[in-house]
């Protein structure tokens, strides 16, 4: 995964106060990057067919956060924080993208490297290549409002977190989650 700098942007240093924001500003987008990273790549790999597209849109997510950051104030938790314009972002990217690639997004995406671990033998790692494929399939033909909260609840995301990051109160959560989980049993018995 690509590393971001908050020094990759450059914000017009006015006076020594200024320098000092901007230093903590880019601790704390550091720091963010750092602890959430593999989530937000594989939440971007989510909303788009390969990798250089997912890499495109992490980039984007990270501006969008740079630019954000300065006007957090805390009555959220940082994690929702990132999310939320991850997923704001993640939306935009379907929207400006799916009218031109509405045939690609019937497409496999290939897991990010996160995802993948050392396979005991060949037969167990294409066994469960197959079975990520898919689920990634499944998940990608769900509407975008299912989609997003099955992504933040397979990130480990409680209720409260996911009503925070996507808008929507806890029971909308547990209702959307439901349909979700009925959505893909019965995609991925079509599928076999």
């Amino acid at each position: 995964m690509k590393s971001y700098s908050a020094t990759d942007t450059a914000l017009p240093d006015v006076s020594s106060s200024a320098i000092l924001d901007r230093a903590q500003l880019e601790r704390t987008f550091d720091r963010l990057f750092a602890d959430n990273g593999p989530a937000l790549s594989r939440l971007a790999g989510s909303y788009t067919n390969t990798s250089g597209d997912r890499d495109d849109l992490l980039q984007d997510i990270a501006m969008a956060v740079w630019q954000a950051l300065p006007r957090f104030r805390g009555e959220c938790s940082e994690r929702t924080f990132l999310f939320r314009i991850a997923h704001n972002r993640g939306a935009t990217w379907l929207a400006r993208t799916l009218p031109r690639r509405a045939m690609e997004n019937r497409a496999v995406v290939a897991l990010p490297d996160e995802l993948r671990g050392p396979a005991p033998s060949a037969e167990v790692e294409l066994d469960r290549e197959q079975r990520a494929e898919r689920l990634r399939r499944a998940i990608r033909l769900l509407p975008l409002n299912y989609r997003q909260v099955i992504l933040l609840a397979l990130e480990e995301m409680d209720y409260p977190e996911i009503a925070a990051v996507l808008g929507i109160s806890e029971s909308n959560v547990g209702a959307r989650l439901t349909r979700a989980r009925q959505m893909l049993r019965e995609k991925l018995e079509n599928a076999l």
